[in-house]
């Protein structure tokens, strides 16, 4: 009987071949070489996939022969060495990954949705802040621009909530350049992106500032977001909704980090496993 292949096992190879464009394999030429870099990176990005803590992560590990071979291992690595390997991740290296991904998978849309979503700032439980009354008053928040066709992550910004998503809107757009067909492609977004730099054919629904719109710009924004939804258009940006909804509920909707450099990638590595998973 033909054994099918775990879907751990299928992420870890993924995970591995695009560490292994991306990253030398080792940091200097008189290092231990006990581990590559591309074997480590694709254990931490695994670790996060299973949601898994850094002790666990290892114990998982050392219990799971298919994906150690995947990953060519001889040995474990220890919880300090992947919590030492994520200290390393830098916003570019992820961007990097998501770049030789999207390049082996080639979408080209027409459309994209832009959305934001926000991730609570602890591990901690409702009822265990509400005992303690711990409050947060900021959050992190995560910026998505999902293409229309391939339902796929095609860039991902990060901030700090809460707040307007308008200071999203033109990262999202610089990074999604290079997987679009055509010039005039379209930006499809809620009213919380509406700002001076939304340009004509985006389907962004205009603010109401004041109850009436005296401009002939917002006017006739409103108008042409108004037809896409009776044609059924604008309801694809439910897609972004979707995808956001899909990494809360698989990947989590928490950070395990503490500072907030690493809080800040989270939010990318997030989107990354996505695209691996999907």
């Amino acid at each position: 009987m033909k054994q099918r292949e775990s879907r751990y096992v299928r992420v870890a190879k993924i995970a591995y071949h695009l560490c292994k464009v991306v990253v030398k394999p080792y940091t200097h030429p008189k290092s231990p070489h006990r581990f590559t870099q591309p074997q480590l990176l694709a254990c931490v990005l695994l670790m996060f996939y299973v949601r898994k803590s850094y002790r666990d992560m290892e114990e998982w590990l050392l219990a799971t022969d298919q994906v150690c071979t995947a990953l060519e291992l001889k040995e474990v690595p220890d919880h300090s060495t992947l919590n030492r390997t994520y200290k390393r991740f830098r916003v570019r290296l992820l961007d990097q990954l998501q770049g030789a991904l999207l390049d082996e998978l080639g979408p080209q849309e027409e459309g994209v949705a832009f959305d934001t979503t926000g991730f609570a700032p602890t591990q901690a439980s409702l009822h265990y802040l509400a005992r303690c009354g711990r409050k947060y008053s900021h959050f992190a928040k995560g910026g998505y621009a999902v293409g229309v066709e391939s339902q796929l992550i095609l860039a991902t910004v990060s901030g700090r909530g809460p707040g307007a998503d308008t200071p999203f809107l033109e990262p999202l757009r610089r990074k999604v350049r290079r997987y679009v067909r055509k010039r005039n492609w379209v930006v499809l977004a809620d009213s919380g992106f509406d700002a001076k730099t939304v340009r004509s054919g985006d389907l962004i629904p205009p603010i109401r500032r004041g109850g009436v719109m005296r401009q002939t710009e917002r006017v006739e924004r409103m108008e042409l977001v108004s037809a896409a939804r009776l044609d059924g258009y604008f309801g694809q940006r439910w897609k972004v909704e979707t995808v956001n909804s899909v990494i809360k509920r698989k990947f989590g909707d928490d950070l395990r980090s503490r500072r907030s450099a690493r809080r800040h990638r989270e939010a990318f590595v997030k989107g990354l496993i996505y695209n691996i998973h999907v």
